[in-house]
């Protein structure tokens, strides 16, 4: 099997490892790809919002499986142009993807579907956001409707910054806060067929703590040794089904990725979003502890085979995956920057160039990131840390707490 993967950031390095790992992916092709990817794939220029250009590469590649690691290629409709080649893809049409390409689109679907999810409001105007935040009260919960690459949400108790963020934004759903612990969970699906992968836990805000503004992620590990034995299954029944068969009823089945984002509130499971591809960096930790062939299972979502394929095979032990983020990320992230200690093992690379001579740079705000497995969730902690810990980049920083709660034991349910 020929494969064409679309990306170039940390998620698209953790899939080009596990595209690479399988036995039956006889080539792997990225595009762009980053320097990580480069040590496992062949890489090719090419845009990845342009359907037609991506779907050309495809023809040209021969690639017999074109998976889309990006949210905004989703969105811009290159799904659909490369079926139009006749060529299967992992990832969502572009009508489907309006599941993470419009907060509202999701509200409806969910709502339509009965999925356990905030109440909210979709506001274009001042008069519309201060109503909705007179209603659901601190803390606010201000998401700007479109994509945001994971930093369009405010979370706060302050009204003037949630003001603030609405404006910004212009159009933004305002819904109530849901209390609990959050879960990740992915799930393949084919329209019909759906499977779960491991839960995880991602950190989405840029300090110890859960402190300062959220970002794309900082962190994340699997599996969750504090979740209720019942809670895949309870999301498979209440979330996951009820949503595929409101989008068929639709007329825009849903074949890809499910990204089920939850809180795990005293009445249960709500869903905070849903996006339409692997989470960065959870999927480095789930990705890391999957046995089962990556290609084949992504080539069975695409084909509308995924109900006749065996049961997936986990490793034992745990993952945990530590962000370097550069100087001044979130807000400004300083780029060009030395990286030396990261052609290693267990380093994903996200925001990442090469010189001709050889030299690494930085060249995003998520530079790059360790991550580790172990017999336990602490092995696989202090594994990620040693990792990160090797790493130099002038100004980086990264959190020091991932995971810790959970390897504590202080991470409990709410009820």
């Amino acid at each position: 099997m020929r494969v064409l993967l679309v990306g170039g950031g940390g998620r698209e390095h953790a899939l080009a490892l596990g595209l690479a790992g399988d036995p039956a992916v006889e080539a792997l092709v990225a595009a762009p790809g980053n320097p990580g990817i480069a040590a496992v794939a062949q890489l090719r220029e090419v845009t990845p919002t342009d359907p037609a250009a991506v779907a050309a590469l495809a023809v040209e590649v021969a690639a017999d499986l074109v998976v889309i690691g990006p949210e905004a290629p989703l969105v811009a409709g290159v799904a659909d142009a490369v079926r139009g080649k006749g060529i299967a893809v992992f990832g969502p049409s572009a009508e489907a993807a309006r599941l993470e390409g419009s907060k509202t689109f999701a509200k409806d679907v969910m709502t339509a579907a009965g999925v356990p999810t905030a109440r909210a409001y979709t506001c274009e105007d001042a008069a519309a956001v201060a109503r909705a935040l007179d209603e659901f009260g601190a803390p606010y919960v201000v998401k700007d409707d479109g994509l945001a690459a994971g930093k369009g949400v405010v979370v706060t108790d302050d009204r003037a910054v949630a003001e603030r963020h609405a404006a910004e934004c212009g159009r933004v759903v305002i819904e109530e806060y849901l209390s609990g612990p959050e879960v990740s969970l992915f799930v393949v699906t084919d329209g019909e067929a759906a499977v779960p992968l491991l839960p995880a836990q991602d950190f989405k805000r840029v300090g110890d703590g859960d402190t300062g503004p959220n970002t794309g992620g900082m962190g994340a590990y699997a599996p969750l040794p504090w979740a209720p034995p019942n809670l895949v299954d309870d999301v498979m029944r209440d979330v996951v089904h009820p949503t595929l068969a409101e989008l068929r009823r639709r007329g825009t089945p849903f074949a890809g990725l499910l990204y089920v984002g939850l809180a795990i509130t005293p009445s249960g499971p709500h869903v905070i979003e849903f996006n339409a591809r692997f989470g960065d960096p959870e999927t480095q930790v789930v990705l890391a502890l999957l046995e089962t062939p990556l290609g084949g299972l992504l080539h069975a979502a695409a084909t509308g085979t995924l109900g006749a394929h065996p049961a997936l095979k986990w490793r034992d032990g745990a993952a945990v995956t530590v962000v370097v983020a550069a100087d001044g990320y979130p807000a400004g992230p300083r780029t060009g920057d030395v990286i030396t200690g990261a052609d290693r093992a267990g380093i994903i690379h996200a925001g990442t160039r090469r010189d001709a001579d050889g030299t690494l740079r930085s060249a995003g705000g998520r530079v790059l990131c360790g991550t580790a497995t172990g017999p336990d969730l602490a092995a696989a902690r202090d594994a990620a840390y040693a990792l990160v810990r090797d790493v130099e980049l002038a100004g980086a920083h990264h959190r020091t707490d991932i995971a810790a709660a959970a390897v504590d034991g202080r991470i409990t349910i709410p009820g």
